[in-house]
């Protein structure tokens, strides 16, 4: 069956995305099959954008320009933008030096899975990564770590890259069980057979997420050391995924959590959706990775 023509309204202009989604279908194959296994993991810092279900697309254009203007070296950028989004960002994005990532995706490859998205239609669209096991998909969309697994899974074959988010909430690290609820959440959500370098981790408290509370450097350093143990005992002392810490990271913190030890880089929510907020914690992990060099 031919595709239907359609269009989308961007920056108050009409654009046939007909043309646009088969552009963005080449470039995301181009990115999903080109590569991964190849790269080497280096000192650069990621920092990645999670936009969850924001903003407007007129803003989100604006946000997307505004970002792909700013100039970074030494840095991975990720932008984990809402799925309706993909094809206009991935356009609007080509040759910019960020990634373009899905928020979430199926274990199946299709079916009659209502309002879900599989990780094939994810790089289709134009993602090369794909965020999985966020704590607002494990609370309210009742999801386990099993669950997460057969997501990575889906995902690896796509030859999607992979962020998955542990963390633990306020009652668990009251109770004195963050460590042992992050290192069962790595072990479950983890496949066998994943590529290291196909995977990163994003630590983030649960009771830290769009709170303005921030865990301590010393607590950061703390998990962050124990979820690199874990991975360390899973993948070797030399090929360890990047640990990024995510929760209320700002511009005036950024530093400071850029400076704790196995601190890889951040999982930035409320702050992506401002491109100077988002350029100075950019600026930072820049400044780390130089230092880390």
């Amino acid at each position: 069956m031919a595709r239907r023509a359609g269009r989308i309204c961007l920056d108050g202009l009409l654009i046939e995305y007909d043309a646009l989604l088969a552009g963005a279908v080449f470039i995301a194959r181009q990115a999903c099959s080109n590569g991964h296994v190849k790269k080497k993991r280096g000192t650069d810092m990621i920092v990645a954008a999670n936009w969850k279900m924001n903003p407007a697309l007129d803003q989100a254009a604006v946000l997307a320009t505004a970002l792909a203007s700013q100039p970074f070296s030494e840095i991975k950028r990720i932008l984990f933008v809402p799925h309706p989004y993909l094809v206009p960002m991935s356009v609007r994005l080509t040759g910019a030096p960020l990634k373009i990532g899905g928020q979430d995706c199926h274990f199946a490859d299709h079916g009659a899975y209502t309002g879900d998205v599989s990780a094939g239609m994810l790089c289709d669209c134009g993602a090369s990564t794909v965020l999985l096991g966020h704590s607002e998909r494990r609370s309210a969309h009742g999801e386990s770590s099993d669950l997460v697994a057969q997501k990575i899974s889906a995902a690896l074959a796509q030859n999607l890259d992979v962020v998955l988010c542990v963390g633990e909430t306020k009652a668990e690290r009251d109770d004195k069980k963050a460590e042992q609820v992050v290192i069962d959440q790595l072990q479950a959500s983890i496949p066998d057979n994943t590529p290291p370098t196909r995977l990163t981790i994003a630590y983030e408290p649960v009771w830290a997420i769009g709170t303005g509370a921030v865990a301590s450097p010393d607590d950061i350093g703390a998990m962050h050391h124990i979820i690199a143990s874990v991975l360390s005992e899973r993948f070797g002392a030399n090929a360890l995924p990047p640990i990024l810490y995510g929760g209320s990271v700002n511009a005036e913190n950024a530093g400071s959590i850029f400076a704790v030890p196995l601190v890889g880089g951040a999982l930035v929510g409320g702050a992506s959706l401002d491109a100077d907020a988002f350029a100075a914690i950019c600026t930072a992990a820049q400044l780390a990775s130089r230092n880390a060099g």
